[in-house]
């Protein structure tokens, strides 16, 4: 219950972030001259949309290998049955360190899009767009960091337990709310920002 409490706090500073972003977006908008561009249309127009799909691709795939290792965590299948190519016979070892592989290549992507935007002379500095991509982006990459370290934290208690218990899968469910929760914010700011013109 305290995770759902604590979720729903998390949502309500993302929703925080997501109202300046309309706000902020509709007042520059008025303020655009007729029939010109606004500082969304022009600003977004430098954002690399394939490159950001291709980063939410990975996102979201992690969310679906979460789940399977959820499901093995379940079953007490805590590592493999049979060899590493047996994808059928993983345990929730196997997933959750091919989450944390995804989750990690999601942070480097997006690290990778900030020096190029930063390179081109987009910072938080340049304008508004940017000041409220970098703090949306920012901030949610943080929270990925944070999904990365409770994955580390989760593994690291299989190896250091003598046996699997029902608590460490109660630990791997959580965990995997937890990043079903980011990956569902993530969708939403790809939307918002490199979607909707």
């Amino acid at each position: 219950m305290g995770v759902w409490i604590w979720l729903a706090s998390e949502l309500m500073f993302f929703a925080a972030l997501f109202a300046a972003y309309f706000m902020i977006r509709q007042v520059t908008s008025d303020k655009a001259a007729a029939g010109a561009q606004t500082l969304w249309q022009s600003e977004s127009s430098h954002l690399n949309v394939v490159y950001a799909a291709v980063n939410t691709l990975i996102l979201v795939l992690s969310s679906v290998t979460c789940q399977m290792g959820v499901h093995a965590a379940e079953h007490g299948r805590v590592r493999r049955t049979k060899g590493l190519a047996a994808v059928t016979s993983w345990g929730m070892r196997e997933w959750y360190t091919l989450t944390f592989v995804m989750g990690t290549v999601f942070i480097a992507g997006q690290a990778l899009e900030y020096a190029n935007l930063v390179s081109e002379g987009h910072t938080m500095q340049s304008s508004v767009f940017y000041s409220l991509f970098f703090i949306a982006t920012g901030f949610h990459g943080l929270h990925v960091t944070g999904g990365l370290v409770a994955f580390l934290f989760t593994l690291g208690r299989t190896y250091l337990a003598r046996r699997f218990t029902h608590e460490q899968a109660v630990t791997a469910m959580v965990v995997s709310y937890y990043w079903h929760f980011v990956d569902v914010v993530w969708i939403i700011l790809f939307s918002v920002i490199y979607i909707i013109q």
